[in-house]
């Protein structure tokens, strides 16, 4: 009776996580269909744009259900295709050595791929078949939404960064399940000495999908007692949309003193910066980050330098490259909830004001639901939330 479809925004967030790989595109371009895959995220962005309202209006327009049940479908297929080419893009090429038999050649053809007579790769029939099915109904699936009463939401899911409430550093730890063995983990290379081993200030990336729940990760471990204890000085700071050194500057400067500050000069601020920090060991986490441009990490942590030997830096990504880029130790990549987590989640947030007998008698179709978010944190609370606004589960 309820819609899983409601948490597609979370679905897609996924989708449109896939298209930051740079790994994916130079694949894709490889094989010539780089203008294929930009058409479906140029056509996804156009149809996110509706998609708020669309899951405010599919309980009663039933129109607007079979549209999200149709839109869902693809983005499922979708994520498959586009799974695959990430998997293949990063998988070892072999290079010289010795001569390959054609039988060892065969079994390195990536599945979405065949060999041409020339030997170089092309999409095999079945994959070519598939993307251009995917691509047809996608343009139909576009075109329908012009057909339904549905209004735009001109900032879209893709600008969410623009738009989503900065994060803190207050977490709700009752909430949250799951994550007791990521926190202990990254917790453990905190408080340990090889972390600085062969660099003073250590900078851990937690990488993942949006919604997978790395901001809640990153305030469980800055709320922890072990690691206020371990450190003299706790930082936190929501990057978001634009990598601007000045302006994150500024708010790691706010955020060691407790004060608002109105300077826009980055020397000011940078010179402020390394008086609060000089000799302090810290904790720092750097939420949200996007940057893919070296030289803005190279000088957003010039003042950094000034702090004690053994400080931390944690930065919460979706992009492997981010973390390349800005890490001295391994990322930790955050993975799904288990079935059980992500139906425990579903359930706080959808039946918190419903009775216990309500509650067991909606409890099949509840967990039947849980597993539609597929592991995913954020839908499995989006999802909840709406579901709980629903008369029926007040009956």
């Amino acid at each position: 009776m309820f819609a899983a479809e409601a948490a597609l925004s979370a679905f897609l967030e996924a989708v449109f996580t896939k298209f930051l790989s740079p790994q994916l595109w130079s694949y894709a371009r490889f094989l010539e269909v780089d203008s294929t895959f930009e058409e479906w995220r140029k056509t996804l962005l156009g149809i996110e744009a509706v998609l708020n309202d669309a899951e405010e209006k599919h309980i009663r327009e039933k129109g607007v259900k079979v549209w999200l049940d149709d839109l869902k479908a693809l983005a499922y297929d979708m994520e498959d295709v586009l799974d695959e080419f990430d998997t293949e893009a990063k998988q070892p090429k072999p290079m010289g050595g010795p001569q390959i038999t054609m039988t060892k050649v065969q079994k390195l053809i990536p599945t979405c791929c065949s060999s041409s007579g020339s030997g170089a790769l092309i999409l095999n029939e079945n994959m070519n078949r598939t993307i251009k099915r995917i691509t047809k109904e996608l343009e139909a699936i576009a075109k329908r939404k012009f057909d339904l009463p549905l209004r735009e939401d001109v900032r879209g899911l893709s600008n969410a960064t623009e738009r989503k409430l900065q994060t803190t550093s207050s977490v709700d730890g009752s909430g949250i399940y799951g994550r007791d063995s990521d926190k202990g983990k990254i917790i453990e290379l905190l408080l340990s000495d090889e972390t600085t081993r062969d660099s003073k200030i250590s900078v851990i990336p937690i990488v993942g999908m949006g919604g997978i729940g790395k901001t809640t990760l990153a305030q469980m471990i800055y709320n922890d007692e072990r690691v206020k204890n371990h450190f003299e000085m706790g930082i936190w700071a929501c990057v978001s949309d634009q990598f601007d050194v000045t302006r994150i500057t500024k708010a790691v400067l706010e955020s060691v003193t407790k004060t608002s500050y109105d300077i826009k000069n980055l020397e000011l601020l940078q010179d402020s910066l390394k008086n609060e920090l000089k000799g302090k060991k810290f904790f720092l986490v750097l939420d949200d980050v996007w940057n893919e441009n070296y030289h803005n990490w190279d000088v957003l942590q010039v003042p950094f330098k000034v702090g004690a030997q053994g400080s931390a830096i944690i930065v919460t990504t979706r992009n492997e490259e981010v973390a390349y880029l800005m890490s001295t130790l391994p990322s930790h990549h955050l993975g799904e909830l288990s079935s059980e987590e992500c139906w425990l989640l579903f359930a706080q947030h959808a039946f918190a004001n419903i009775n216990s007998d309500v509650r067991r008698s909606l409890e099949p179709i509840g967990r039947k639901i849980a597993r539609k978010c597929k592991g995913l944190p954020l839908a499995a609370k989006t999802l909840g939330g709406l579901l709980r606004r629903v008369e029926f589960f007040h009956l």
